[in-house]
């Protein structure tokens, strides 16, 4: 019998780094639930906690980017998946979107998006943005979540079982 965290690992998801900024507040966070959800209008999807410092921001804002990460930015996606207080956006290269919201310039693409509306999914809220803006900063090949093991220490949050 297959183990829940060991199906659900197979769906195909990117890594993103989501930018927010409200007045002189910004932070930046990685992601893997992002997608997609209409093409009139241009609308995606971003999964986040409400109880996460950046959920609060994002609201404040009204917008937020996502930035695409390359298959060789693990590292990257590492530094930005950290629980920190300090500016993770120091040292690294970015401009400001139309809200604010960091632009990394190391991505691999980009989206600039305003907040269109919210909805409840269990313990996240599924962001609904509008695609404003976006483009290929560096051509390549996206970074995929399953090649980032357990490195977001998600794997004991699965279920043992399916219900």
């Amino acid at each position: 019998m297959s183990r829940p965290a060991d199906v659900l690992k197979t769906l195909t998801l990117g890594v993103y780094i989501i930018g927010v900024a409200a007045g002189d507040e910004r932070n930046a966070f990685t992601a893997a639930w992002v997608m997609q959800v209409s093409f009139d209008p241009l609308l995606v999807a971003v999964g986040i906690h409400p109880k996460h410092r950046s959920y609060r921001i994002l609201k404040e804002g009204g917008g937020f980017t996502i930035n695409v990460l390359a298959k060789d930015q693990l590292e990257l996606a590492r530094h930005f998946g950290q629980h920190a207080d300090d500016d993770k956006l120091a040292g690294h290269a970015w401009r400001p979107g139309r809200f604010g919201a960091p632009i990394l310039r190391d991505a691999l693409a980009w989206l600039d998006c305003d907040f269109h509306h919210q909805c409840p999914a269990g313990d996240h809220q599924l962001v609904i943005g509008r695609v404003l803006d976006g483009g290929i900063a560096h051509p390549g090949e996206p970074l995929l979540y399953r090649d980032t093991g357990d490195m977001d220490g998600a794997n004991h949050l699965f279920p043992d079982t399916f219900s």
